[in-house]
């Protein structure tokens, strides 16, 4: 055996054995993320292990402190006092078909993600995002005290610079003005792009940074929130970043469909508290106290009751996967769902697959198009196997289909940021509302039909006329979905 064979086959053991050791000893991690990571890692010997570096490592304890050591303002009192009133059944929750079954939701994210149960909110859904920025660019022009901003994508492009001059020109006037920015998210922004509202006062932070991107071993853990908070008073999240994208206006994308919120009332608040700890994680410098100008308690401003839910790798909780297993298991007419990315994990798909064969109407809402070609090969892999179980998948042909959007029986439903993937419950930061209101479920469920009117079926028959390489890419970036 020649130096070079030895040198190969002694590099290849130690690869193996190092490969082993380094996934199998994060004793928390999902079994089937750590095979796909020993598939990564032998396939690519010493290359894998660079991407694992950078891209598999779970947070340490102590890179998380200080978003698990910030208590939100006044939540853990009335996270206990809702508990006392389940416990009771004295808390008022919203009349449903199954009421004992909303407690239990509600005590799932009190328990899970201390999140409150607020009541008498004005909630606005939002499809489009013309409509979206307009309408937001004008709550911004009425603010008086403070701005909060947070995105996932923010592009120096028409739309990007239209509310960059406006958060310039409230800053200019004495606003308090945070933008809270993922660095991966807004990666072509230039050094610069913020200058002129951090010399008006404003401030602009990056969430995980790292002065040398390409050495930030915290880039695959992003900040997928969308989340705007004005004056404490009026609030936005849902799945519009900011880009000309969004508004339509990339010819390879077409209409852009997808689904926000514009909220009023309490709901307010708990979207706030999710901004300040993100906020104070990511600036040391700059960080803000739980004042109560931030905290405007309200009176009633519309009908809907719900609850700000939020997940990350910072808590093993997986508090909004567990949300839309629990919304599917209480259906019991309908489950609709609408999301760019379907890669369920285990849990989720046999809670579907159970749901199907309940005799549950179960109809799943994809693009037509990849944004990200090899996540949408194992989309259709999904896709194809519940065609199989029985459920409807739709495909959107009207553009591109990024809303995230899932309600049941018209009565609950939940919009965020969230996809139903593994990501999203695993690796990004994400917040979604979700809503106890039957005019906005209902309303939701009326824009799903007209969606369908713009989609067609995924049907066996199609299935089944797939070439063999389309089956082979579907199938190998199956492999990899746990770590997608």
């Amino acid at each position: 055996m020649t130096i070079l064979s030895t040198i190969f086959w002694g590099f290849i053991f130690l690869n193996s054995a190092l490969a082993i050791f380094t996934v199998f000893k994060e004793k928390e991690r999902d079994i089937a993320a750590i095979w796909a990571w020993l598939l990564v890692i032998t396939m690519l010997p010493g290359f894998g292990f660079v991407i694992y570096l950078f891209l598999g490592r779970k947070i340490s304890k102590e890179s998380i402190f200080d978003l698990r050591s910030q208590d939100r303002i006044g939540m853990p009192q009335l996270v206990e006092s809702q508990k006392s009133l389940i416990e009771s059944e004295n808390l008022d929750v919203p009349e449903s078909n199954y009421q004992d079954k909303t407690f239990e939701m509600v005590r799932l994210f009190l328990e899970s993600n201390q999140a409150v149960l607020t009541k008498g909110n004005k909630v606005r859904i939002i499809s489009d995002g013309e409509e979206k920025f307009d309408q937001l660019i004008r709550d911004i022009e009425k603010a008086e005290h403070h701005i909060h901003v947070t995105y996932y994508i923010f592009r120096g492009d028409n739309i990007g610079l239209r509310l960059l001059r406006a958060l310039e020109e409230k800053a200019k006037q004495g606003v308090e003005v945070k933008v809270l920015y993922d660095p991966v998210g807004a990666r072509v922004l230039g050094k610069d792009f913020f200058n002129k509202l951090r010399t008006y006062g404003g401030h602009a932070e990056p969430f995980f940074g790292s002065k040398f991107f390409l050495i930030n071993l915290r880039l695959n853990y992003r900040n997928h929130r969308k989340i705007v908070v004005v004056d404490g008073k009026v609030g936005y999240t849902g799945g519009f970043n900011v880009g000309d994208d969004y508004l339509g206006m990339y010819e390879k994308m077409g209409y852009w469909r997808d689904t926000h919120l514009r909220i009023e009332g309490n709901g307010v608040l708990t979207l706030q508290t999710r901004f300040l700890m993100d906020w104070n994680a990511s600036s040391k410098d700059k960080q803000v106290n739980y004042g109560e100008v931030y905290f405007p308690f309200s009176s009633l401003k519309g009908s809907t009751d719900m609850q700000i839910v939020s997940s990350g790798p910072d808590n093993e909780m997986h508090a909004i996967k567990k949300g839309f297993i629990k919304m599917i298991s209480m259906a019991k007419e309908s489950v609709l769902i609408q999301t760019p990315y379907f890669i369920p994990d285990e849990a989720l798909m046999e809670t579907i697959k159970i749901a199907i064969l309940s005799g549950i109407k179960v109809k799943v809402m994809i693009p037509n198009k990849p944004d990200h070609p090899f996540i949408y090969r194992a989309t259709l892999s999904y896709a194809e196997e519940l065609v199989k179980s029985g459920a409807e998948v739709h495909i959107y042909d009207n553009g591109f289909l990024h809303s995230k959007v899932i309600v049941i029986d018209g009565e609950i439903l939940s919009v965020g940021t969230a996809n139903f993937d593994i990501r999203s419950f695993r690796l990004n930061f994400e917040v979604n509302a979700f809503i106890y209101d039957r005019y906005l479920a209902k309303k939701q469920v009326r824009l799903f039909e007209e969606d369908e009117k713009k989609s067609y079926l995924l049907t066996e028959d199609m299935i089944k006329n797939y070439s063999r390489w389309e089956i082979f890419k579907q199938q190998f970036s199956r492999l990899f979905s746990p770590i997608l």
